[in-house]
């Protein structure tokens, strides 16, 4: 394939411990790449992605499609114009409770070592696990062992990290520090079912805080903190869900002190609401569209017509590669959620803080 001149690009969706193997090969041969999420399994593989992008000139994508959703953008707005005030802890949680959203997916009953190349799957991983019914878990169940992927830091943290970014221009934090462990799933995995990790940056006076729980449904959604507003992105209000996000004055706010003496701002109503069309979600059945619906994530809006941002974001891609643009999840900014992930897990692995060293591109 990389030898055909009549194939300009790819689009990688194997499991994550390929993706950086396939995306350099890639890059080297002059294809241009929609990798998806998380964009690497390990930090260094990441670097070597980023170069190997910058060193070919193609044009890559990381597929975080909600980079299409309106909502972002409307949010990227509000708090580029300031209405929330010094903003200085950032809020995003996943919340799941299925066999399915933990990752406990089904064994085909047809695999077997005549089905399943094991060799070829398991070649990128660090440790080798001769075939058997180990071996069928962990590649039905890729995602719940550290060898194949990053567990909730590249598949769930990243969405939210990402969103964040997008709204705010966050970048790779100074520091992370990560904790959890495996207290509901005791099937063998080796990723936490309970996982919290915090990013730090000095320079923004901001933190950053993820929780994230496979046990419990019980929907929180992101918050972005603000002295004068508080942005609340998905998850439950006082009216019950929100899709979409609304913006709360703070009741203490210096922005819109007068306007809460006087009456015209109520803290106890939003200031801003913005719902991105219908609430009501058809078609949802996996653990993964559950939860970005809940989050009001699932669609996106052009036009009045509701459209899927996956489709958005291969255009988006597409449309770059034919006119030497950039597209929305390039390499810059898919290298901030890459190496974010990779700070957090490598904190959680090692049980001590992670320091980002951007002169060195090195993790301390």
């Amino acid at each position: 394939m990389l030898a055909n001149d009549a194939i300009d690009a790819v689009i990688i969706a194997t499991p994550d411990h390929w993706h950086s193997r396939i995306s350099i090969a890639a890059a080297k041969a002059g294809k241009h790449v929609y990798c998806e999420k998380g964009m690497t399994r390990t930090f260094d593989e990441a670097v070597d992605v980023y170069d190997a992008v910058k060193e070919n000139g193609i044009t890559f994508q990381l597929g975080h499609q909600n980079r299409q959703v309106e909502a972002n953008e409307k949010a990227r707005q509000i708090y580029k114009q300031g209405l929330l005030g010094p903003v200085n802890l950032v809020e995003i949680a996943t919340n799941r409770n299925s066999p399915w959203g933990a990752w406990v997916w089904d064994i085909h009953p047809d695999g077997n070592k005549n089905t399943i190349d094991w060799d070829t799957f398991q070649e990128p991983s660090p440790n080798k696990v001769p075939f058997g019914e180990d071996a069928l878990k962990r590649f039905f169940r890729w995602r719940c062992w550290f060898d194949y992927g990053t567990g909730l830091s590249g598949d769930l943290m990243s969405h939210d990290f990402d969103a964040v970014n997008q709204i705010m221009d966050l970048g790779i934090p100074k520091y992370a520090s990560a904790s959890g462990g495996i207290y509901f799933y005791k099937d063998g995995r080796d990723v936490p079912d309970i996982w919290h990790s915090t990013f730090e940056y000095p320079e923004k006076d901001l933190t950053l805080l993820y929780s994230a729980s496979l046990s419990s449904s019980n929907a929180r959604g992101n918050r972005i903190m603000g002295h004068d507003a508080t942005m609340q992105m998905g998850g439950q209000s006082g009216g019950g869900s929100i899709h979409g996000f609304i913006v709360s004055a703070d009741e203490y706010s210096t922005q819109y002190k007068d306007r809460l003496e006087s009456g015209i701002i109520n803290p106890s109503y939003p200031i801003y609401t913005y719902s991105p069309g219908s609430k009501q979600v058809d078609g949802v059945t996996s653990a993964t569209s559950r939860y970005f619906a809940q989050k009001g994530l699932l669609y996106t809006y052009r036009e009045g017509k509701r459209v899927d941002p996956t489709h958005l974001h291969v255009k988006d891609w597409l449309d770059s590669i034919r006119d030497g643009s950039q597209p929305r999840c390039n390499i810059d900014v898919a290298f901030h959620e890459a190496v974010a992930c990779a700070m957090a897990t490598e904190s959680y692995q090692k049980g001590r803080r992670i320091e980002w060293d951007p002169k060195r591109r090195k993790l301390v």
